[in-house]
């Protein structure tokens, strides 16, 4: 019997017009759906007339259904996996029964589409040339030590965040960064109530300490250059007037 095949499928982060023609075409000519959220996915598909069987395999199964999920595939079944929003495996179940079949001989297929940390990365206006994608920051354990080294990194960092955790994270970043330190908070990607807001890790700070932030969040870190650090030690005044400074002296001489 020939195998089947395994089908990474992106869905909306946000609005479900943004899902691609091919990944509609492909959820609805498999033998099967394995869905994050049968409840959440159901409304996507309902809403593009896809009555494919679906299955759950989310973070509290995933050990236990990857074998069997394998063996059906071996059997032959075509099968797609798609999470609550974005892409499968970028902090969302997927590696798991990616690395099975795989490792048993099966043909897996990513189909590129919706992923928030992209819009997110683009329209903060940091560099993008070079990026590192941290996904969730651990919430106890190794924490700290964590957020340090993200602060160190010379490129540009992606964090996604709870907007319950957003303030703590920042003003982590701002002991262990800088307060001048640039940064974007991008939350409810391609939704309604969409929004990125840009500025220093202080004006950060201070705008959700009284601003409460709601829906999914990515946080875009700048990448840390040399004297951006200057503020920890000089103090934010005298650190712009040094900054200042430098600048007219530039200027003068027709450096920038």
């Amino acid at each position: 019997m020939e195998k089947g095949k395994l089908y990474l499928v992106p869905t909306p982060v946000g609005n479900l017009e943004d899902i691609t023609l091919r990944a509609l075409s492909v959820l609805k000519s498999v033998d099967v759906i394995y869905a994050e959220d049968t409840r959440t996915s159901s409304v996507l598909l309902k809403k593009y007339g896809i009555s494919t069987h679906m299955e759950s395999y989310h973070k509290f199964n995933e050990h236990k259904r990857t074998d069997s999920i394998c063996g059906k595939i071996l059997d032959g079944q075509n099968a797609a996996l798609i999470t609550d929003a974005g892409s499968p495996g970028i902090s969302d179940p997927g590696f798991l029964v990616t690395r099975a079949c795989i490792e048993n001989g099966i043909e897996v297929e990513a189909l590129p589409g919706a992923t928030a940390f992209v819009p997110a990365l683009t329209m903060s206006g940091l560099p993008s040339d070079r990026f590192c994608f941290e996904g969730f920051i651990p919430q106890k354990k190794g924490r700290q030590t964590r957020i340090r080294e993200v602060a160190e990194n010379p490129v540009t960092s992606i964090i996604y965040e709870s907007p319950y955790r957003l303030l703590k994270l920042l003003e982590s970043l701002k002991e262990f960064a800088g307060g001048l330190r640039r940064a974007a908070v991008c939350r409810e990607i391609s939704k309604i109530h969409s929004e990125c807001r840009r500025g220093t890790l202080h004006e950060l700070v201070s705008w959700f300490t009284e601003v409460e932030p709601k829906g999914e969040i990515v946080v875009i870190l700048e990448g840390k250059e040399n004297g951006k650090d200057e503020e920890k030690d000089l103090g934010k005044d005298e650190f712009l007037e040094k900054r200042d400074g430098k600048l007219r002296r530039k200027e003068k001489k027709g450096e920038i």
